[in-house]
């Protein structure tokens, strides 16, 4: 007996699909580094990422250009985990970042 073969995605709703923005995962805590200059945005994460729990989401809210690549290079280098990176509508981003120890 035959059988269908599942319908397949064209390349017009794959490129819909990959352009819907994910929704933004719940965060434990926003650290509000806006209009602060690159490393003050990782000072404040690094000084306050212990005061959440493990597995914990913590938002950066940051407008500095070098922020947006320097808090996932100092996730990778400290090991935890950077979630993604969402820009925010005022200008500048909201980088997640979740804590591993």
């Amino acid at each position: 007996m035959w059988r269908r073969k599942p319908a397949r995605e064209t390349p017009q709703e794959a490129a819909a699909t990959a352009a819907r923005p994910a929704a933004p995962p719940a965060t434990a805590l926003t650290i509000d580094a806006m209009g602060r200059k690159c490393p003050i945005p990782i000072i404040m994460l690094a000084d306050q990422i212990n005061a959440v729990g493990l597995g914990a989401v913590v938002a950066v809210l940051a407008d500095d250009p070098a922020a947006f690549t320097d808090i996932p290079a100092w996730c990778r280098l400290k090991s935890h985990e950077h979630v993604a990176s969402y820009e925010l509508p005022q200008g500048g981003w909201s980088i997640h970042v979740r804590r591993n120890y």
